[in-house]
């Protein structure tokens, strides 16, 4: 089935190389701790708005993404390929940590701030220096619980949870 306009313009890849997806997380930390360790406001704009673009776009236009999948992935050696849901789904997570933090950082919050971006910091270090992804391990326990429909992704419906720590239904 061809997709329509709006498909096209919100694509995000299914699915996607785990390198690349490491390595941005990698570039998320990195800005992060300098952001953390600079105190540097416009530090946590500047990972929503990638976060964002991330999110709504894939790797098209955030600039992590692209320096990831294009340039530094590839020396990594032959793509790992994981579903794109999960990551897309991570992504968001990290979206609505970051903006919280920007906005709260610009309201006159900033422990608040630096709370969310330590805990964004934890998430995207298990995800780029273990391979643990805190957002996908989340999409696949809600999945078990049918809040996301297996529809949305028959790859990785056994993403996360063993089935036997689920409540039975």
């Amino acid at each position: 089935m061809p997709r329509s306009a709006l498909q096209r313009v919100f694509w995000f890849p299914n699915p996607v190389n785990e390198h690349a997806a490491r390595i941005t997380a990698g570039l998320v930390v990195l800005l992060a701790l300098l952001t953390l360790l600079t105190s540097w406001g416009w530090g946590l704009a500047i990972l929503a708005a990638g976060f964002v673009l991330r999110v709504l776009f894939g790797p098209r236009i955030s600039p992590f993404a692209l320096l990831s999948v294009k340039v530094l992935a590839p020396l990594v050696g032959e793509a790992k390929l994981v579903p794109g849901p999960p990551k897309r789904f991570a992504q968001g997570i990290g979206a609505v940590i970051s903006l919280a933090a920007t906005i709260s950082y610009f309201s006159g919050v900033p422990l608040l701030a630096w709370s969310l971006l330590v805990l964004l910091i934890i998430a995207a270090s298990l995800e780029s220096f273990l391979g643990f992804c805190l957002g996908c391990t989340i999409f696949g326990f809600l999945q078990r619980l049918g809040v996301i429909p297996a529809s949305v992704c028959e790859a990785c419906n056994q993403i996360g949870v063993p089935a036997s720590s689920l409540p039975s239904q």
